[in-house]
This record gives C-alpha cells, structure tokens and sequence, in this order.
C-alpha cells in the first residue's frame, strides 16, 4: 500500500502564492501519472494537474499559467507551485499516484487544505 502525504496547505491572500508538497512512501518512477484535485465545499472533487512519467504535464483550464507541477523521481516528491492565487483555488487538494491503464487514481494523500482570503 503506497502512502502519499501532502504538505505546505495554509492561508494566503489573493495574489499570492503557496507551494504544496507529496512525499510517497515508494518510488514514484512506476506511476504513470501522479498529480492533484481539489475539493471545495459542496462541490465534486476537481482534477488539477498532473506530471507523466515520460516528462510532460497537464494541467485544468482554470490553473494553466499560474501553477506548475514538478515531478521528482530520485526523491519520490512532487510539488504544485501555485502562484497569481485567486479565492476561487479555495479547497483542500489531494495528491494522487496512478500506474498506467488504470481508469482512476489508486492511491489518495489525506489532503491539505488551502485557503485563499484577504
């Protein structure tokens, strides 16, 4: 059982921005995709971003040009850098690890939450 722990969630001010950080408990080469959603209250948990395994990344129409997923294998990490903040990124964010063919994520971190208010 792989365990994923998000870091760095907190308080921001629109505008600003916050860096959030999954350590898995194994190495994350075997993971195919490994990325975020988000869940506000009331609403359906969001995809956010993703970094595949052979390089590239994908992120929502909502986030792309203000946050930036990186994928380190040799520390088995990856980080969402979340810039230009907007009240809207509001949610507690889940990082994810899924290995190729799956149809959804296999394995979830606990969550952390972000809040963004002036």
């Amino acid at each position: 059982q792989v365990k994923l722990v998000e870091s760095g969630g907190g308080l921001v001010q629109p505008g600003g921005s916050l860096r959030l950080s999954c350590a898995a408990s194994e190495a994350i080469y075997t993971f195919d995709s490994m990325g975020w959603y988000r869940q506000s209250p009331g609403n359906q948990r969001e995809w956010v971003a993703e970094s595949l395994s052979g390089g590239h990344s994908n992120y929502a129409d909502s986030v792309r040009g203000r946050f930036k997923i990186s994928r380190d294998n040799a520390r088995d990490m990856v980080t969402l850098e979340m810039n230009n903040m907007e009240i809207d990124d509001t949610a507690v964010y889940y990082c994810y690890a899924e290995r190729e063919g799956a149809a959804d994520p296999e394995y979830w971190g606990q969550g952390t939450q972000v809040t963004v208010s002036s």
